[in-house]
């Protein structure tokens, strides 16, 4: 038999109804039975009589309003109004009933699925585990894409991209298309984009960070090539190496004294081969230093590279090459507020040591040349605990082209000098 839909709307389906079958879908819901009484507080006068209607019965007295689930069911049934019972009779009435163990169970073995790609893709590879863990527990793929359906295509492709990392030298949207299919799949903002950028991260080792500088700089760490011509450093005195053009072109410069601006195409693609194990490689902030060390030293300036503001990828590149190659990176800048927030980035994402760049150097900066009031915003630089104080305290900011002469004469390979 089947259900008489007007006769169970006019049984159950009015509004003083409408909290008893919200009850008994919600235990339908829970995977429960409709075996129990169900119990409305402060019930009034229409539903009351609604519940007599119903059952043929007045509830007892009170405001307190109990329905057995199995007389309904079986008015239900005996009326002819829905022969198949009270379940039947709620899903025609509300819509079809998703028990929410059996959805959860679901929605797990979904999920469960669409990591199975990538999960298989980072097994051996131990400078993936932490990265995977905190992906796979932090919630962030389901935030990026909402349903499993949806993260399922998202982390397929993860998947591909991390078997592949690292790269050789490649563009990213070439590498984006060969992996996925798709030339912009690695475009900014996108979640496969932010998902891969946290990987390249991982396998390259690099510290958490932010900003687009710092996107291209992790792309780069990996042999993808973001903005790979116009980032670029500027180097005075890096030995070369004839094997390379970029190491020819360097040698050839530094015979000349003269500086060499290095992009990031040629870093990854042509890298030269470093030979300068155990030697120190001095760091500045500003080009004024590398100009004053090319007119006064020239060919016997000491290896110096130029952060030039805030380290673009191509510098932070070169500096991790170097340091790779057991070079003993040092580093200067402004004695400002903006000097300390650049050193904070080299210090905190590079191994490198001071150079003139401590509280002991300042006092003698400050006492001995020029300088100027510093601003409202001090910064704590992280290598120096004293240093930012003592700024504040005496409040006056010296750059680096006041201290020009100590940095070149430190620069003079006719002199022999140990670490400032």
């Amino acid at each position: 038999m089947s259900t008489d839909h007007e006769r169970l709307t006019r049984l159950l389906g009015g509004d003083d109804l409408a909290w008893l079958v919200q009850r008994a879908r919600r235990r339908m819901e829970l995977g429960k039975p409709l075996t129990t009484s169900v119990t409305l507080s402060e019930a009034n006068s229409a539903q009351r009589e609604a519940v007599h209607r119903l059952l043929g019965r007045r509830p007892r007295a009170g405001t307190t309003l109990t329905v057995s689930l199995p007389a309904v069911d079986d008015v239900l049934r005996q009326s002819g109004a829905c022969p198949d019972g009270l379940e039947v009779a709620v899903t025609t009435l509300t819509g079809p009933v998703t028990v929410r163990s059996e959805a959860a169970e679901r929605e797990e073995r979904g999920w469960r699925e669409a990591f199975a790609p990538l999960r298989d893709a980072v097994h051996g590879r131990a400078e993936l585990a932490d990265w995977y863990d905190h992906l796979h527990s932090s919630g962030l793929v389901r935030r990026l894409t909402g349903t499993f359906e949806q993260a399922a295509p998202v982390l397929h492709n993860l998947a591909a991209v991390v078997r592949a990392l690292p790269t050789s030298a490649e563009p990213l949207g070439h590498f984006a298309a060969r992996i996925t299919g798709s030339a912009h799949a690695l475009d900014d903002n996108r979640p496969l984009s932010t998902l891969t950028l946290g990987a390249a991260r991982a396998v390259a080792g690099l510290p958490d960070g932010s900003g687009a500088q710092w996107q291209r700089e992790v792309w780069a760490a990996v042999g993808i090539l973001r903005d790979e011509l116009s980032s670029t450093v500027l180097t005075l005195g890096l030995p070369g190496d004839a094997r390379t053009a970029t190491g020819r072109a360097l040698e050839a410069l530094r015979g000349a004294g003269q500086p060499a601006v290095l992009t990031l195409r040629q870093l990854i693609h042509d890298t030269p081969e470093w030979t300068i194990e155990g030697q120190p490689v001095s760091i500045c902030e500003n080009p004024v230093v590398v100009a004053a060390a090319a007119d006064r030293l020239g060919s016997m300036s000491a290896p110096l590279v130029c952060a030039n503001g805030q380290p673009g990828a191509a510098v932070m590149h070169l500096l991790r090459q170097l340091a790779t190659s057991a070079a003993r990176l040092r580093y200067h800048g402004d004695f400002d507020w903006g000097g300390l927030r650049i050193g904070n980035v080299v210090f905190d994402r590079l191994p490198v040591i001071p150079w003139r760049f401590d509280s002991a150097a300042y006092e003698a900066a400050v006492t001995g040349h020029s300088s100027h009031q510093l601003g409202d915003k001090p910064v704590h630089p992280s290598w120096d605990d004293r240093l930012g104080a003592r700024m504040q305290q005496v409040g006056l900011a010296v750059e680096e082209e006041h201290v020009v002469d100590d940095l070149i004469d430190d620069l003079s390979l006719s002199e022999q000098h140990t670490d400032p």
